[in-house]
């Protein structure tokens, strides 16, 4: 592989504490169930990344470079080429007063924000809280089973396989077009009301500008225009039938009509 592939790809992740492994995650969905992991609102299977450019864990970023794809491959990473090693520095103190500002009731365990940083509470006493902002992988060694499926090629599959990593849903519903200095996306219709796709598309933007061409993007939003209902159509139908079927019973009375008075006007003539 070489920087700035983009690239399709499994694993397994795991600690390595004290003789024992972990999984901590996984692509694939069986195994998550098997070890007590699996998330019903993770997409499971094959993971969209691009090669090389510091967006996964050094110790990875390093090992996918010199992979090739359809082979399995097994590695250590330390935590410095990992998480980072623990920093005691990053376990705070905060008064109880302080998160109850915030409407944060103190759990242990409880992930939170604070000052845009997220951390973990590990004790809650008598007007304190003690909340870790270390990496929950930091200072842990990890080890990583994976495999390349796939090597993404063509400028339209890149596209795709863009707003897979970045929108995470519904890649096949979007109408890619090349034309010239332009690249034309046609949004499905869960875009216009997805307040997720607003944040996405500008990563969308930057990924496609970056991997794959410098060229103009072009989002397009497509309303279809109405179509009458089948209900309505039949009940059109009906009535164009009904009022020719009333033409009709007129034009046949008005004829009637008409024959009888020229036969009463001949009566009275030869009267």
């Amino acid at each position: 592989m070489e920087k700035g592939d983009i690239i399709r790809w499994e694993f397994e992740a795991w600690i390595v504490e004290d003789g024992n492994e972990i999984l901590f995650d996984t692509t694939k969905e069986d195994l998550a169930k098997e070890q007590g992991i699996h998330d019903p609102n993770v997409k499971y299977g094959p993971m969209v990344s691009i090669v090389g450019v510091g967006r996964l864990i050094k110790g990875i970023d390093e090992e996918l470079l010199k992979a090739e794809v359809g082979k399995d491959y097994e590695v250590t990473i330390p935590p410095e080429k990992g998480y980072g090693e623990r920093d005691p520095k990053l376990v705070k103190i905060h008064s109880y007063r302080e998160l109850a500002r915030q409407k944060i009731e103190p759990e242990v365990g409880k992930e939170v924000i604070i000052n845009n940083k997220r951390g973990r509470i590990v004790t809650v006493t008598p007007g304190r809280v003690v909340i870790d902002f270390n990496h929950p992988l930091a200072g842990k060694t990890l080890k990583y089973k994976f495999k390349i499926v796939e090597k993404v090629e063509g400028d339209v599959d890149k596209v795709r396989a863009i707003i897979e990593m970045d929108y995470g849903k519904d890649m096949d519903k979007f109408n890619i077009e090349l034309k010239d200095d332009d690249i034309i996306i046609e949004l499905p219709d869960v875009c216009k009301y997805d307040s997720n796709w607003a944040v996405a598309k500008y990563a969308v933007v930057g990924d496609i500008r970056d991997y794959v061409a410098n060229k103009n993007v072009k989002f397009v939003e497509v309303y279809s225009k109405k179509e009458e209902k089948k209900e309505e159509k039949e009940e059109s139908k009906e009535n164009i039938e009904e009022n020719a079927e009333s033409v009709e019973e007129t034009k046949e009375e008005t004829e009637s009509s008409e024959e009888k008075n020229t036969d009463e006007n001949e009566e009275e003539a030869k009267s």
